[in-house]
């Protein structure tokens, strides 16, 4: 009996170490795979808002159609310009004089392929809609449309994706805990985005910590 209950000590022991190991590594271990989750969605999410800033220069809108987006930096062209000051000589009827008047001159000096601009050889933009979570198939929500600001109508556009989506397969309090998250050093709420529907804003949600080459990796 002594030594049933030496073995039944030793297990509860056992458990109790492990719990205790766990409650403490737990948070470390969701941290280390949402950093590296954040990262590569982000890496996706600067793409889609280069792309959108290209369709804004070129077409003067944003586009909330990812297939059209796609296939827009596969063919659009940036359009090279140069501006030049000048100057010409305008007669005054009222005055009876030549006037000397400047101006600014716009010269086309060619045209630029966005995909090679914004892309350089790479094909990475047709899987940027793509959420970069290895079992998980989804993708990043896009919209845009117009808002009026002043008066003025305003092109806007949104990307985002839940961290639901993000850390599906992970600790569901802690997942909990992270879409509560308000801190200037972390990203707040329960969507990692860039834009936004509501107010003129190309930016990310992101921390600056993501724009200074986060490298870390799952584990």
């Amino acid at each position: 009996m002594k030594i049933v209950l030496q073995l039944v000590l030793w297990v509860v022991i056992g458990v109790l170490g492990y719990l205790v190991f766990n409650s403490v590594m737990g948070p470390v271990r969701f941290n280390k795979v949402k950093e590296a989750r954040y990262a590569k969605a982000i890496e996706n999410l600067r793409d889609i808002r280069q792309a959108e800033l290209a369709h804004k220069t070129v077409v003067g809108r944003f586009e909330k159609d990812p297939t059209k987006l796609i296939a827009f930096i596969d063919t659009a062209k940036f359009t090279l310009t140069q501006r030049r000051d000048s100057s010409f000589v305008r007669f005054n009827k009222i005055l009876q004089i030549d006037e000397p008047k400047d101006t600014v001159v716009v010269d086309t000096l060619g045209y630029a392929s966005v995909k090679d601009s914004l892309f350089k050889g790479s094909d990475r933009y047709k899987n940027m809609m793509k959420v970069p979570v290895e079992g998980k198939d989804a993708n990043f929500e896009l919209d845009a449309g117009f808002i009026d600001k002043n008066g003025i109508r305003v092109s806007v556009f949104e990307a985002r994706v839940a961290k639901d989506v993000l850390l599906h397969d992970l600790d569901r309090d802690l997942l909990f805990q992270e879409k509560q998250v308000v801190s200037v050093e972390e990203v707040n709420g329960p969507f990692l985005s860039v834009g936004s529907m509501q107010e003129v804003n190309t930016k990310g949600n992101w921390p600056k910590i993501y724009d200074t080459n986060v490298t870390t990796t799952e584990e």
